[in-house]
């Protein structure tokens, strides 16, 4: 069955992963990765897929693949290098590559904060929030009226997580405390940004969630309640005060049991800053949250993840599309009059050219076939669900994974920066044309 018309048929990346460092101030990612190991492999994102140059490369590769939206980000720290004046050359690249999108029919989804932000900046203090919002001023007045979709922030949890509570991402700081403040600091910054972008007619606005579903590993009361509570940590936080009614109550008593006091980072107004300024929401979906009761460390569950022998990408995670038709029917009856956008979808599998010079990633086109037909089931099941981003257009730097993991539709040979559309991409844009029909899987050819 064809998809609505009018769905936005796309793929994604961001500043960081593709631009390499031409003409762009220092970011918190360049002084992570001088972090002696905190890179796989020891890379960084100098070069990436030197995008900022091969910029009109990767247009005809968009047009090549039928796409019909592209997400991409603004570099925070290209278009603020010191954190607070913006460049005007910065905005002209931008101005340029929105204007070929639009020329090429392609609609733009622009992120503001892909997690690229300057180096003098940090979400652990309050102060970011107002320096986000003067940096959105500069980027909206450039672009606004040409640009409708908007995201403000990706992954607010995964900041907080992997780069305030772990350390694992940048800055790198393995603080709980300073994790929480962080994350509630980025959704003031969505808030602050919305209201920017609200002053300028026709704009829509949206928070991107890395949102995964939590299942009990068992039909216990205790597992239940692990998976209700890994929900509240991982989802809720974040959803409740985007789009209801604030913080819930019972994700409050989690955090404050293990840090040992109240959350007066909150502030009186605070949740009412963050809420209804969503014009849509952003879903980055890729796996679910098996869980199981346990100790608490710092909270009382664990993931455990699937029993049995289950499909997996290269990196181990799960590959599980019925679960994403599931987050899309409960999310839109959860928050009705909500639409839906998935911002990110996508699996690490590690093909490379063949004999034939080909990338046959069958994984990958097995991958996207279902998750598609996961979409068309939420839809049919009522769902609004206005757009299907593949995560990503190429293969770029994986942020603390270096190049190793390989997402895109595109091929890259990392050495020399050519690109080679994989069969994937061949299927994704065989699947657009035909308005969302998947066709048959792609056959391999004898060569020689």
């Amino acid at each position: 069955m064809s998809f609505p018309n009018g769905f936005l048929w796309g793929a994604g990346t961001s500043a960081y992963q593709i631009e390499g460092h031409h003409g762009r101030g220092e970011s918190v990612w360049d002084v992570f990765c001088r972090r002696p190991g905190a890179i796989e492999g020891g890379g960084d994102g100098s070069r990436a897929c030197d995008s900022y140059l091969r910029w009109r490369e990767d247009i005809e590769l968009i047009k090549e693949l039928g796409l019909r939206a592209y997400r991409f980000s603004t570099g925070w720290s290209r278009v603020m290098p010191d954190g607070t004046h913006a460049d005007p050359k910065a905005l002209d690249h931008y101005e340029r590559f929105v204007d070929a999108l639009l020329e090429a029919g392609v609609e733009p989804v622009l992120t503001l904060n892909h997690w690229d932000m300057p180096a003098t900046l940090t979400w652990a203090e309050r102060s970011t929030v107002n320096a986000f919002a003067a940096y959105t001023e500069p980027v909206a007045g450039r672009l606004a009226d040409r640009v409708t979709w908007w995201i403000t922030q990706n992954e607010p949890w995964i900041i907080a997580l992997l780069g305030f509570q772990l350390g694992l991402h940048a800055p790198g700081v393995a603080d709980l405390g300073t994790a929480v403040k962080a994350g509630h600091h980025v959704l003031l910054g969505h808030g602050a940004a919305a209201d920017v972008l609200h002053t300028h007619a026709g704009v829509k606005a949206a928070c991107a969630l890395s949102l995964f579903p939590c299942d009990p590993a068992t039909d216990s009361e205790a597992d239940w309640a692990a998976a209700a509570g890994s929900d509240g940590y991982v989802n809720r936080w974040y959803l409740d005060p985007l789009l209801g009614d604030g913080y819930p109550d019972d994700m409050r008593e989690h955090w404050e049991r293990a840090l040992g006091h109240d959350l007066g980072f909150i502030r009186d107004g605070d949740e009412a800053a963050i809420g209804s300024r969503s014009d849509f929401l952003g879903i980055n979906y890729y796996t679910r949250r098996v869980m199981a009761a346990a100790p608490p460390n710092p909270f009382p569950w664990r993931v455990v993840g699937p029993s049995g022998d289950v499909a997996r990408t290269d990196e181990g995670w799960e590959i599980h599309a019925d679960a994403l038709r599931d987050l899309l029917i409960g999310l839109s009856r959860r928050f009705p009059g909500t639409p839906l956008m998935i911002t990110e979808n996508g699996g690490v599998f590690g093909d490379a050219p063949t004999h034939d010079g080909l990338v046959h990633d069958n994984r990958r086109v097995a991958y996207l076939r279902d998750h598609v037909q996961a979409v068309r089931a939420a839809l049919d099941a009522g769902a609004d669900v206005r757009g299907y981003l593949h995560w990503s257009l190429m293969d770029n730097f994986e942020w603390a994974l270096g190049y190793r993991p390989r997402f895109g539709l595109v091929h890259v040979d990392h050495a020399t920066g050519v690109r080679t559309i994989k069969d994937s991409g061949r299927y994704y844009a065989q699947l657009i044309s035909g308005g969302g029909t998947a066709p048959d899987l792609p056959r391999i050819e004898a060569f020689g």
